[in-house]
């Protein structure tokens, strides 16, 4: 390159220093002198020039083939990424569908489930409710049953013979059965 750059100073300062004119006679011109160091300088240009092309070019080549590398790296690992998707979408598809399933299954134990309950609480206070009933009933038949033993009793405290007493509390007695039953 040193040598390049001489020959252009060199070849510069003579067009400078002089005015340039076409001389037709081949050996004052130095044509032959000219056209050697131009083909020289072409030779040692052309030589440079390929080398450094030819690096360039193995440069360029080198970084389109990475490019192309990255590039099917990309579309394998988007390839993948849609199959992912489409796998996760399927997932998640069946999720809501398990999950609409499960409400429906759930909404419908709860009203069976409410529905049992109900009517267990009706029987359970049906039951109750007749019980409490039949105390009442008893506690109602033993008290006129207590005032009207305390009525009679009064009014025929003297009047009974021990007899007659017996046949009272034995009718009595066979009565509270008959309406207990």
């Amino acid at each position: 390159m040193n040598l390049f750059h001489q020959a252009l100073d060199s070849f510069s300062s003579l067009i400078s220093d002089v005015s340039v004119s076409f001389n037709p006679d081949i050996f004052e011109s130095n044509i032959i002198n000219l056209t050697i160091l131009v083909s020289g300088l072409v030779y040692l240009i052309n030589d440079a020039l390929s080398q450094a092309l030819s690096k360039r070019q193995e440069i360029i080549i080198t970084a389109i083939q990475e490019s192309e590398e990255r590039l099917q790296q990309s579309i394998l690992r988007f390839t993948e990424s849609e199959k992912k998707l489409a796998q996760a979408q399927l997932v998640i598809d069946s999720i809501k569908k398990d999950t609409e399933a499960l409400a429906i299954q759930v909404k419908a134990s709860i009203l069976t489930g409410g529905a049992l309950e109900i009517k267990r609480l009706t029987a359970t206070v049906d039951s109750q409710l007749i019980t409490l009933e039949a105390k009442v009933r008893k506690q109602i038949y033993d008290h006129v049953v207590t005032l009207a033993l305390e009525s009679v009793t009064l009014q025929l405290e003297g009047k009974i013979t021990t007899r007659v007493h017996q046949r009272l509390i034995n009718n009595n007695i066979s009565n509270i059965s008959k309406l207990g039953s």
